[in-house]
């Protein structure tokens, strides 16, 4: 079974670790576009705001 948008919850979490786990400003740029790449790919289908919020404040707060 061919699926074209994966799922959103499994999505997120991934995007979740993979900005917890950044040690460099290399990564956290990385992390950032995955997170963009994130809103791209469901801002077509629909998906909670608050999940963009989420993962906006996740970066701002490995930022620090």
């Amino acid at each position: 079974m061919n699926r074209k948008c994966p799922r959103l919850q499994e999505t997120y979490k991934k995007t979740i670790l993979v900005i917890e786990s950044c040690k460099t400003e290399n990564q956290l740029e990385g992390a950032s576009r995955m997170v963009k790449n994130f809103k791209n790919l469901y801002e077509g289908v629909g998906y909670p705001k608050v999940l963009s919020y989420s993962l906006d404040r996740a970066l701002k707060i490995k930022q620090l």
